[in-house]
């Protein structure tokens, strides 16, 4: 057990000379701690950590010094810009034989949330919101991007119009030889007919990315997804009872939107607040084959 063990990335050099941007691990399992109020916590992440090779001799990096790097941190740290920080210098540090001067750090995980129903009280349900947070560092610069993803209900604006002059001709057609007509016939006819179905309502998505300045604080997860949803206005629901399912139908049959609308009202909700971001959203047609999307950014370049 005294003997030399062979270190091959040590002793050996490469036998082609070239400097490689990015050598680490993809696909580690890591258990985080969350400083999001409300969220539970820990979490069950899925970890992807590199750094650079800038010496063309160098044969390979020390990937075990990159897991104790994430072991330390997820056994005494909670998720938070600073502490992403001094894990990027110290993946540095462990690699200073090969003079890396890079680092990155990405994280996938669900951000779960308890969400109340809408009216009814003391009713509600978990959420899960997936995450991704991606922090780099490089040559001394630090910069941190976070991404989250809200599902959320879509009714597109023309099938709502199209759906309402379907029930005005058959009211037309109803009461088209009388000469007046009373609230409470017009009431009964609209209990038994004004139902005609909007093809277009169904089931959509925004991913929002966001970079953070380099004094962030936090990184304020539930924060963007809350802005996210109030901007969108009709987010998905959990637990609820038929006055929770009449709420959310007049919710959604008020919010009408095509996929513009939602990345215009995403676009709006971030710009006073970020510098740069990234929104793609996508509605998954009922209607047709295919689905609609939109994206819009600002000061954002993928790294």
């Amino acid at each position: 057990m005294n003997a030399r063990l062979p270190d091959v990335a040590v002793d050996e050099p490469s036998a082609i000379l070239c400097t490689l941007d990015e050598v680490g691990m993809s696909g580690i399992d890591l258990p985080l701690s969350l400083s999001e109020p409300g969220a539970l916590s820990p979490v069950q992440a899925r970890a992807e950590v590199c750094v650079d090779l800038p010496r063309p001799h160098v044969k390979g990096i020390h990937m075990s010094r990159l897991h104790a790097v994430l072991d330390a941190f997820a056994a005494d740290q909670s998720l938070t810009p600073r502490a992403l920080r001094a894990l990027l210098q110290q993946c540095i540090v462990s690699h200073e034989t090969c003079d890396s001067r890079k680092a990155r750090l990405c994280l996938e995980f669900d951000l779960t949330l308890l969400r109340p129903a809408l009216v009814t009280p003391d009713l509600g349900g978990w959420r899960s919101y997936p995450v991704k947070v991606e922090a780099r560092w490089d040559a001394g610069a630090f910069e941190l991007d976070t991404w989250v993803t809200v599902t959320y209900s879509s009714t597109c604006p023309c099938s709502a119009a199209l759906s309402r002059q379907l029930v005005q001709q058959a009211f037309s057609a109803r009461f088209s030889e009388a000469a007046t007509v009373s609230v409470q016939d017009a009431a009964d006819w609209l209990l038994e007919n004004a139902s005609f179905a909007t093809p277009h309502s169904k089931r959509s998505e925004a991913q929002i990315g966001v970079r953070h300045q380099g004094d962030t604080a936090r990184l304020a997860l539930r924060e963007l997804v809350d802005l996210a949803e109030s901007a969108l206005g009709t987010p998905v629901q959990t637990a609820d009872k038929q006055a929770d399912e009449q709420a959310f139908a007049r919710l959604n049959g008020q919010n009408l939107m095509y996929v513009e609308d939602a990345a215009h009202r995403l676009q709006q909700a971030l710009a006073g607040r970020f510098d740069a971001y990234c929104v793609r959203v996508t509605h998954w047609e009922s209607l047709h084959a295919h689905d609609a999307m939109a994206r819009v950014s600002k000061g954002w370049e993928a790294r």
